[in-house]
């Protein structure tokens, strides 16, 4: 019995050498798995602060580009308004002319329309005036047809001038055009 006791003895020391081994590496791998854990959850914090971060320069970048356009539309006629401001200091001038001399008052109104229109083309506003061309309805508005001698549709009369913008017509010139014979 002795015998058979040692050898039961002897297996059970090498079963606990083996339980002892895979105990030592199930926390060996636990501490892997723990540590892997503990990186990939740090990895997924900072990406969630990335995107956080992202967003927030992203919705400054839209506040900001908003409030550019604002300001341009604000202030898109300033130049525009700067020019016609010594227009408007002329014209007062003309106003408060005490000398009753018509000469000069004309002379003056002729060099506050030449003001008027150098504001005007600084600002690329630019006058439509189409006496003797062919009526273009996207520039020309026709108020009547009168007999002339002319070819028909063309400009015998300019009523009223018109004005483009950039090249964009924002009134029509309004004419008078021959009719056919």
């Amino acid at each position: 019995m002795s015998n058979e006791t040692e050898q039961v003895q002897e297996v059970l020391a090498a079963t606990a050498d083996i339980a002892v081994d895979a105990s030592l590496e199930a926390s060996s791998e636990s501490n892997t798995l723990d540590a892997q854990l503990a990186t990939a959850t740090a990895d997924i914090e900072k990406a969630r602060q990335d995107v956080l971060y992202a967003k927030a320069e992203a919705e400054n970048n839209r506040r900001r580009a908003l409030e550019e356009i604002d300001k341009a539309r604000k202030f898109a006629v300033e130049k525009f308004a700067m020019e016609l401001l010594a227009v408007k200091d002329s014209l007062e001038m003309a106003l408060s002319d005490q000398t009753g001399d018509v000469d000069a008052l004309k002379n003056g109104v002729e060099l506050t329309l030449k003001q008027l229109t150098a504001a005007f083309e600084k600002s690329q506003l630019i006058e439509i005036n189409p006496m003797g061309d062919k009526l273009d309805p996207h520039k020309h508005q026709a108020i009547a047809m009168v007999p002339s001698e002319s070819e028909a549709n063309t400009v015998v009369q300019v009523m009223q001038k018109g004005y483009e913008l950039a090249g964009r017509v924002i009134r029509p010139a309004m004419v008078m055009v021959s009719a056919a014979k």
